[in-house]
């Protein structure tokens, strides 16, 4: 009898029956079958072989769901990225269906509850103290470019979830924090560096097998109560300092700004005084300009004033000169003409003096030897008043 009546698997298919010896053909009674009839019958037995065993020649790919569909003739592997049905060819090909949402491992507690739940990363600092994280949580997913690297590195199914990640995370975190002292691991700086490295590492790491890190929530460490007291009051000091440092460069800036607010209006004032400067100024030199014209026009008016004076007052001087020039002449020739005519005229003058004087007698006798004589006219008043000397006769009004 041949191996596969033996019970065993043949190493290829169909098996070969060179060593299987003729089956005895029985008679039967009745009709015979057909072999259009026995194909039909090996077909629906191939049929519900493949229903049994869930590979029908199509596969439905959902949205969250990569395959990679394996060719055994060729050993070709391709991956397949778009959801939709797949159809393939059993027995010689194979789609397998892999998980592309975003997983989570996670280290928190103390025991190990599954693949994907370990317990809490405790890391031993540089200083040689020790820390811990009461959870941490990485987020990866596989890469659906790699569908390929993750079947051949972890298998069909969700055999990449149950290695890499358990295999890499703890040993790069503890690296990676513990670079640091566990006062440097207190600054958020300091630890949002740790989280950055060690999410690059374990990304070098899992690249390989098709697998990324896609983030790491930033969490807390824990120290010892001691340790975690003294870093409380470290933040309070700090948030202190940094409070002092606040109020220092508000003040600077309340300064700075106060500063520029004085010079600001020490600068506007300056402007307003040299515009009034310059208006003064202007208006200075307007009223100097003006007075200077005031002062050419009243000089040329005086001048012409002064000048027409002096013209007037020559000519009349001229005139004058002229005047008393012949006055004099006149007097002169009637002084010349006096001294040769003598006497006769001075008693011609006094004569035509006299014929103008009116004389007034009283009927009663005076004085022989008057020292004084009054004429008094018609109307009860003295005409003219005079002194009567002896050998002279004064009348006021009159020539002596």
């Amino acid at each position: 009898m041949a191996d596969f009546d033996k019970g065993k698997i043949p190493d290829v298919f169909p098996p070969d029956d060179s060593d299987r010896p003729p089956p005895r053909r029985r008679k039967r009674k009745g009709a015979k079958v057909s072999p259009l009839t026995a194909v039909a019958l090996a077909v629906v037995v191939v049929i519900a072989a493949m229903a049994v065993t869930g590979r029908l020649g199509f596969i439905n790919i959902r949205p969250d769901q990569v395959a990679v569909k394996v060719n055994y003739l060729t050993g070709d592997e391709t991956p397949i990225t778009s959801p939709g049905y797949q159809f393939y060819f059993p027995l010689m090909q194979d789609v397998f269906v892999l998980d592309k949402r975003v997983q989570s491992f996670e280290m928190r507690g103390n025991d190990y509850r599954s693949e994907s739940s370990v317990p809490e990363l405790t890391v031993r600092a540089n200083d040689g103290s020790n820390f811990k994280f009461s959870s941490i949580e990485l987020q990866y997913q596989l890469v659906p470019s790699q569908a390929t690297r993750v079947l051949t590195s972890s298998g069909p199914g969700d055999g990449y979830k149950a290695e890499w990640i358990k295999v890499f995370a703890r040993s790069i975190l503890r690296d990676e924090f513990g670079r640091f002292t566990a006062e440097e691991i207190a600054d958020p700086g300091k630890l949002q560096m740790a989280f950055a490295g060690s999410e690059d590492r374990l990304n070098a790491e899992l690249e390989p097998y098709g697998i990324r890190i896609l983030d790491i929530p930033q969490m807390k460490p824990v120290f010892d109560p001691a340790y975690e007291e003294a870093i409380e009051d470290r933040k309070v000091a700090d948030q202190d300092v940094e409070r002092l440092i606040a109020m220092e460069d508000q003040l600077v800036q309340e300064r700075e700004q106060q500063l520029a607010k004085v010079e600001r209006e020490k600068s506007i004032e300056m402007e307003q005084l040299l515009g009034e400067l310059d208006r003064e100024r202007l208006e200075s030199e307007r009223a100097a300009t003006q007075t200077r014209k005031s002062a050419d026009a009243f000089r040329i008016e005086r001048v012409a004033a002064g000048n027409a004076e002096r013209s007037e007052r020559v000519a009349q001087a001229r005139g004058l000169v002229e005047k008393y020039t012949k006055e004099a002449q006149g007097v002169t020739a009637q002084a010349e003409a006096l001294a040769q005519q003598g006497e006769v005229v001075v008693r011609e003058a006094l004569i035509e003096k006299l014929a103008s004087i009116r004389f007034t007698f009283v009927p009663y006798s005076r004085d022989p030897a008057p020292q004084r004589l009054e004429h008094v006219d018609d109307r009860g008043g003295d005409a003219e008043r005079g002194v009567e000397r002896v050998g002279s006769k004064t009348t006021e009004g009159g020539s002596r």
